[in-house]
């Protein structure tokens, strides 16, 4: 299992969010640039970078900075936030990034995400599918988490076939650090086999790590855990072998 360390982007500097709220904000002294070059000397291949301005402007705002981070790191950056139109992504994968992330856009306008797809490639197009469990039901939800979409995760899922990345996140658990909901990540590996998940949500140590690993995910990002200093990376990333 692969471990994508996260970095959140809010006005050029790196934060967190407790559960997506943005009144619920915590600011690092660490630079992105720095933080990049810290986890490829610990070993990852891939880091998963969030444009949280352009998440809630529902557009990208920080095209130049990811730009330059992606031209400066050696790792492979899969980039999320405000991805809305066929614009946006060819333009931040042009600028450099290996993966764009599509999240609302791929419940609310699957035929434009598959589109995209077929222009760029199933590696190159991840889908973000963020979901709360109603009534043990993974259903996805928009909006920067504040509404239901009734589409359940299978569903989603469903009407884009040509997917093979979905990056699921357990909204009751981002940023809380109570551990991932493995069983659900579990379920999706099972019920999903050609598809390669990506467990979002909850990893506060390195059992979570090895838990997530014994799912058959094929990469868990790991984001607070890494900045509060809870986990050490390089021993993540050895634990994710296992």
């Amino acid at each position: 299992m692969l471990i994508y360390p996260a970095i959140d982007l809010m006005d050029g500097g790196c934060v967190r969010l407790r559960q997506g709220d943005f009144d619920a904000r915590t600011d690092y002294a660490r630079n992105p640039r720095d933080a990049l070059s810290d986890y490829a000397e610990a070993g990852a291949r891939w880091s998963h970078i969030v444009d949280l301005d352009g998440a809630r402007a529902r557009e990208p705002r920080q095209h130049a900075l990811i730009a330059e981070l992606a031209r400066a790191s050696s790792l492979r950056l899969q980039v999320a936030g405000g991805f809305r139109t066929a614009d946006h992504v060819a333009a931040m994968l042009h600028a450099g990034a290996a993966r764009v992330v599509i999240g609302s856009l791929a419940v609310t306008d699957p035929d434009a995400v598959s589109a995209m797809i077929a222009t760029h490639g199933p590696d190159r197009i991840a889908l973000a599918l963020d979901i709360n469990l109603e009534e043990g039901v993974p259903i996805c939800a928009l909006s920067g988490w504040r509404e239901s979409s009734r589409v359940s995760l299978w569903d989603a899922a469903a009407r884009i076939p040509a997917a093979r990345h979905i990056l699921v996140t357990d909204i009751g658990r981002d940023g809380m650090m109570a551990g991932p909901n493995s069983a659900l990540v579990r379920s999706l590996v099972e019920r999903l086999p050609e598809i390669a998940i990506q467990a979002s949500g909850g990893v506060s140590n390195l059992d979570d790590v090895a838990a997530l690993a014994a799912t058959g995910a094929a990469s868990a990002i790991v984001g607070k855990a890494l900045w509060e200093e809870r986990i050490d990376l390089r021993e993540a990333i050895a634990r994710a072998r296992i």
